[in-house]
């Protein structure tokens, strides 16, 4: 019998045995995600898309977006589940792209790894081809590394990157918005992929396992905080279709809260007031601050506090715009009017990520708990 060549790359701890089992294991996933625009299959060096079905834009611009989940992964990691995670990076990466109204086209993605295990690759990638499904998005291809000596045997990292296209004329963004136009307010589904070092500092300071019972929610700690992130592209798509030029502007809430990503999409000299009493924070925002020892006010900056999106609309569509997106599923609320002139007195967040926008403060105090305080010169 002949001895089987030694494979010193397996002794250095890769196990490229390991990355082909988890690849056998995803596929049926991911094809599930491939149209016909889609060529080649599942294994190639490249994903290949069929760029013909641009040919009947008039001016089409691609939009592209590239993304992780943060430390997310650590609680996910925590209790050995990873199901939900590649949903969460579906909503971190094409939910950017319906920002500036473009479809999805296609996403690949990237996994880092201490040590391959076949199964939990094969769990995450379910989760992002489950993600892609639901926004229309092809996943034409990924890449799994075991990184030995750099990661811990159980450790991962997660990223993506989309591409999309919109009609040139069909661009939203603050060019759009006007004074008068209501800002609508569409709710998250908890935490989403945003705030989790914070969130794990609280529950680690408070002596928290995540596979603890967790009463207030129900289930355990950890399970309550992977609630995947909800998916907005394909409301958010059909929404553009039935109302056109009516839909302005839209502002996806991720890191730096709800009042720096509203102000990234205002012009300069317009400022929005959003009004806490519209909506009650949910559970998990109130008992992680209470945990640790926080105002909610001073979570707004780190966590979105129930609203994942928000779209900015001319006033006359404004009811129906919500109908139609409660319809689909996204409970939607006016938070805002959109005004320009003289700033009243107090703190205005002015832009953010290197966009100089408009201004916006949140006020009052949220529904259905205890008040907080109110912004410093809010009225």
């Amino acid at each position: 019998m002949v001895d089987s060549p030694r494979n010193p790359y397996s002794e250095a701890g890769v196990d490229t045995a390991a990355g082909d089992l988890a690849v056998e294991l995803m596929k049926s996933a991911v094809k599930r995600t491939h149209g016909p625009e889609v060529l080649g299959g599942v294994g190639g060096f490249a994903g290949l898309f069929d760029a013909s079905a641009l040919t009947g834009y008039t001016r089409p611009l691609l939009a592209s977006s590239t993304d992780g989940v943060g430390t997310k992964v650590a609680i996910a990691q925590a209790i050995d589940k990873h199901d939900t995670i590649g949903q969460d990076l579906v909503g971190m990466v094409v939910d950017d792209i319906v920002v500036v109204g473009a479809k999805p086209l296609f996403m690949t993605d990237y996994i880092a790894c201490g040590k391959v295990f076949p199964e939990r690759i094969a769990d995450i990638v379910r989760g992002i081809a489950h993600g892609c499904a639901e926004t229309g998005t092809a996943l034409v291809g990924g890449e799994t590394a075991e990184h030995p000596g750099l990661l811990g045997i159980g450790d991962y990292d997660v990223a993506g990157a989309a591409t999309g296209v919109v009609e040139a004329d069909r661009v939203l963004g603050y060019e759009r918005v006007q004074s008068g136009d209501v800002v609508l307010a569409l709710g998250s589904s908890g935490l989403h992929s945003n705030g989790f070092s914070l969130v794990r500092h609280i529950v680690a300071r408070a002596g928290i396992q995540y596979g603890d019972n967790a009463a207030d929610f129900g289930t355990t700690w950890g399970e309550a905080l992977l609630e995947p992130t909800r998916l907005y592209t394909t409301p958010l798509l059909g929404l553009i279709d039935a109302f056109g030029d009516r839909i302005h502007a839209l502002s996806h809430v991720t890191g730096g809260g709800i009042a720096a990503n509203l102000a990234r999409v205002l012009p300069r000299s317009t400022w929005v007031e959003l009004d806490r009493s519209t909506w009650s924070p949910a559970p998990v925002f109130r008992v992680l601050a209470e945990l640790g020892q926080l105002d909610l006010v001073e979570t707004e900056g780190t966590w979105n506090l129930g609203i994942g999106f928000l779209a900015i609309v001319s006033a006359d569509k404004a009811d129906a715009a919500a109908s139609a997106l409660i319809d689909a599923g996204i409970p939607t609320w006016q938070v805002g009017v959109v005004r320009d002139g003289a700033l009243p007195d107090g703190h205005f967040e002015h832009g953010a990520k290197g966009v100089d926008g408009g201004s916006v403060r949140l006020v009052g105090a949220y529904a259905g708990g205890p008040a907080t305080h109110l912004t410093p010169g809010a009225k």
